[in-house]
């Protein structure tokens, strides 16, 4: 199986919501087809770090490639609705799990300290990220992006208005998590000059 093949086996996502709305054989022939895109972006970006690769492999990459093939077939509106349907909903689904753990003793405050090495680590200047960290809070932590490969790698695709969904997202995962607070005014996928992150004990 080529690494394509392995990266696309787990967007079952996506590929539900393209047979969702359309006939199998054309499905399958599309899935096949952004299959082929994907396995040529990894060839064009084989330069990138391990820390970027994290990102573009298994979001940013594959999202392009589904959303630029079917857009070429059924048009952008649908094709935009496909990857933000499946985007949600398996931002919706870990958004379940994490409060699920959120409601046990003490998870609530551990999580809040988690985010910022969590962040360094997995959306520092490693991972293709430009960030401003403010001075810690007790129960609140604060972040901004001023830079970001989702929205990088999108516009170079071609298809930039897919980085709102990844901002989405965010939304989706975080905006309603058992007492917690998300709050955010801004992303750079909305037009904005920054995404400002802060998570704070309700």
């Amino acid at each position: 199986m080529t690494s394509s093949q392995k990266i696309m086996k787990k967007k079952g996502r996506f590929k539900a919501e393209i047979d969702r709305r359309l006939p199998k054989a054309q499905s399958d022939a599309l899935w096949q087809k952004a299959t082929d895109r994907l396995a040529s972006l990894l060839e064009q970006y084989t330069s990138l770090s391990d820390g970027v690769r994290f990102h573009t492999e298994n979001k940013i990459f594959p999202a392009a490639a589904i959303y630029l093939t079917l857009k070429e077939s059924i048009g952008q509106d649908d094709a935009y609705r496909v990857i933000e349907d499946a985007t949600f909903k398996t931002a919706d689904a870990a958004a379940k799990k994490l409060s699920a753990l959120l409601r046990l003793p003490g998870m609530q405050s551990l999580f809040v300290k988690m985010w910022d090495p969590l962040t360094r680590k997995m959306f520092g200047e490693n991972s293709g990220f430009k960030n401003v960290f403010y001075p810690k809070k007790k129960g609140e932590y604060r972040m901004d992006v001023v830079s970001c490969p989702y929205n990088r790698y999108f516009t170079e695709l071609g298809c930039p208005e897919l980085t709102k969904i990844s901002c989405g997202a965010d939304d989706h995962v975080y905006g309603d998590l058992p007492g917690l607070k998300f709050e955010r005014t801004s992303t750079l996928g909305r037009g904005g000059e920054r995404c400002d992150f802060c998570i704070r004990k309700d």
